[in-house]
C-alpha cells in the first residue's frame, strides 16, 4: 500500500509537471501571437498614417488659392444628411454658419444617400428647413452606410451599430480626410479614427447619447420599453447580461468620446449624461439646436384665434421612429374622442406629420394607420409625410396644439417650433421639455406637460375649455421664451465661437 502511495505520488507530480508544462506553451504561443498581432496593427497603422500624411500633401499642393493661402476642409459626418429632421437643421446652420464666417474654409458632408443628388439635398434644405446653402459644400457619397442601420442587428444592436460606424468612418477617411472632422450626428466611435489616423481636430455635436445612464437604469430595473424587450425585462438572468453587456459598452463609448477636442451638447438633460459617460467637462458645453423662430414668430396670432380652423386641430412634428411614440399619440387622441359626445367627435382632428428615413418608417406608418383604424378614429386623423417647410407652416398656422409624446426626448425642436408658431404646446414631462423648453417665463406658463395617457387627456381637456384669450396669453409668452433662446442666430454665434480656436491653429 506504501508503494502504491509513492507511486500515485509520482504519476500526480509527473501530472502537474505536465501541465504546467502546457499551460506554459500555450500562454508562450498566446503572447507570441498577440505580439504578433500587435506588431501587424502597428505597421497597418503606420502605413495608413503614411498614405494619408501624403494624401493630405498632396491635397494641399493642389488646393492653394491666388494668395498662396492654403483652405481649411471640415469634415461633417452626417450619414442621414437627407433626412430632414432636427439633426440636419443643425447641420446646414452650422454649415452656413462657416461660410458666412470664413473665406478659405471648405465643407464636406459625409453622407450616404448614394441616390440623392447634391443640388437635390440642398433644394430639400431649402425646402425643409428654409436655409440657404451655397453650392461650395462637397459631398462624399459612402457606399457602406447599411452597416449602420438597425435591421441590420436584431440583437446586439447598439455594439453592431458602433462596430458598423468603424467601418463606415474607415471608408469616409480613406475618400476624404480632411482638417478638421465634426461628428454631428453621434457615431462616436469614429472620433479616434479621424483623430489618431487621420490626424484631424475633432469634435461633436451630440443630440442623443448612444447610451445613457437612464438605459441601464431600466435594464437594471427591469422596465420593458422600446429599447428593452418584454422577452428580457421579465428574465433575470438576461436583464442582468445585458447590464453587463450595456456597461461594457459604456465603457467603450466613453473612451472614444473623451478624444474629442471639443464637445457641443444640445440640451442640460445630454449634457448630465456626456459628462457622466465621457468624463470630459473642461471642453463640453450646451449650445441649444437652431429653431426658425424668426420666420415661425411671423404666423399671425390673435386672442380671437382668427386664422385657426375648425375642427380644432392637434399637430404632432417628428419623425416616425419608435421613440418619438406615435402610438401613444393615437392612444391619447381616441381616450380623448372618447370623452366628448357624439356632436363633438368630429369638432377635432390629429395631424401625423413627419419624415420617413425609408422603408422602416415608411411600414411604420402603415402600422399607424392599421392603429387608428382598429380605434375607429382614422377619420379623424390625418397623416402628412416628408410636406415641405411651406405646407408645414401652412398646418402650424391653423393649429391650435402641439402634441409632443416621447419620454427622454434630448432636446425637442419640435416643441419649440409649435411654441413659436403661436401654439399651445402639450409635451413628455421629461428631459429637455421638462428642463429646457416648456418652463415658467416672466412667472407664467408656457405651455403643458404630461407623462400618462390619462394626463395627457386631462391637459387636452383643459386646453380645450379654455378661452382663446386664455390661449392667446400662454402662447404669446411662450414665444417671448424662446424667441432668442433657439433661434438660429444664438446657435450660429455660439457654435463659431466654441470651434473658432480649430481654424486658428491652422
Amino acid at each position: 500500500n506504501f508503494m502504491q502511495l509513492i507511486q500515485d505520488l509520482s504519476f500526480f507530480k509527473m501530472s502537474v509537471i505536465y501541465l504546467y508544462d502546457l499551460i506554459y506553451f500555450l500562454m508562450s504561443t498566446l503572447m507570441s501571437l498577440c505580439f504578433f498581432a500587435l506588431s501587424a496593427l502597428i505597421c497597418i497603422i503606420i502605413l495608413l498614417k503614411t498614405y494619408i500624411l501624403l494624401s493630405k500633401w498632396h491635397y494641399k499642393l493642389n488646393n492653394k488659392n491666388k494668395n498662396d493661402s492654403i483652405e481649411i476642409t471640415v469634415g461633417f459626418f452626417h450619414p442621414y444628411c437627407n433626412a430632414g429632421g432636427g439633426g440636419e437643421r443643425v447641420l446646414w446652420c452650422a454649415i452656413r454658419a462657416l461660410q458666412n464666417r470664413y473665406s478659405f474654409v471648405k465643407c464636406v458632408v459625409y453622407t450616404g444617400d448614394i441616390d440623392s443628388k447634391p443640388e437635390d439635398i440642398l433644394k430639400r434644405a431649402k425646402e425643409r428647413f428654409n436655409i440657404e446653402i451655397n453650392s461650395h459644400v462637397h459631398f462624399v457619397y459612402l457606399h457602406k452606410r447599411v452597416w449602420v442601420t438597425a435591421e441590420l442587428y436584431p440583437v446586439l444592436t447598439l455594439l453592431g451599430q458602433s462596430l458598423g460606424s468603424i467601418v463606415l468612418g474607415f471608408e469616409a477617411l480613406f475618400k476624404f480626410t480632411p482638417n478638421i472632422y465634426l461628428d454631428t450626428m453621434g457615431y462616436a466611435f469614429t472620433i479616434p479614427i479621424f483623430k489618431y489616423i487621420g490626424g484631424c481636430y475633432v469634435g461633436s455635436y451630440v443630440h442623443y447619447p448612444t447610451i445613457s445612464t437612464d438605459m441601464l437604469e431600466k435594464v437594471l430595473q427591469r422596465q420593458a420599453d422600446y429599447n428593452n424587450s418584454l422577452l428580457i425585462s421579465k428574465s433575470y438572468i438576461l436583464s442582468t447580461l445585458k447590464w453587463i453587456y450595456y456597461n461594457i459598452f459604456a465603457l467603450c463609448y466613453g473612451l472614444s468620446g473623451c478624444c474629442n477636442d471639443i464637445v457641443m451638447v444640445n440640451s442640460s438633460w445630454t449634457l448630465n449624461h456626456i459628462i457622466s459617460l465621457w468624463k470630459v467637462p473642461q471642453i463640453t458645453s450646451v449650445i441649444f439646436p437652431p429653431c426658425d423662430t424668426k420666420t415661425l414668430m411671423n404666423i399671425s396670432i390673435d386672442a380671437s384665434e382668427t386664422l385657426k380652423v375648425k375642427p380644432k386641430q392637434i399637430i404632432s412634428v417628428a419623425q416616425f421612429r419608435p421613440e418619438k411614440n406615435h402610438m401613444l399619440q393615437l392612444e391619447i387622441f381616441e381616450k380623448f374622442l372618447k370623452q366628448q359626445s357624439y356632436e363633438m367627435k368630429n369638432c377635432y382632428r390629429l395631424l401625423l406629420v413627419g419624415s420617413c428615413r425609408g422603408e422602416e418608417d415608411n411600414n411604420r406608418v402603415e402600422l399607424l394607420k392599421k392603429k387608428a383604424e382598429l380605434l375607429k378614429i382614422n377619420q379623424q386623423v390625418e397623416f402628412h409625410l416628408n410636406i415641405s417647410h411651406e405646407k408645414l407652416l401652412n398646418l402650424l398656422t391653423v393649429s391650435t396644439i402641439g402634441l409632443h409624446t416621447m419620454k427622454d426626448e434630448h432636446f425637442g425642436i419640435g416643441v419649440v417650433e409649435f411654441m413659436a408658431a403661436g401654439l399651445i404646446v402639450l409635451a413628455h414631462n421629461s428631459a429637455g421639455p421638462k428642463m429646457d423648453i416648456v418652463i415658467n417665463w416672466n412667472s407664467n406658463e408656457t405651455g403643458y406637460l404630461a407623462s400618462t395617457a390619462e394626463e395627457y387627456v386631462e391637459a387636452l381637456s383643459q386646453i380645450f375649455n379654455l378661452l382663446p384669450s386664455e390661449r392667446y396669453h400662454i402662447c404669446m409668452n411662450a414665444r417671448d421664451s424662446v424667441k432668442k433662446r433657439f433661434s438660429e442666430e444664438t446657435f450660429e454665434k455660439l457654435f463659431l465661437a466654441k470651434t473658432e480656436f480649430m481654424f486658428t491653429k491652422h
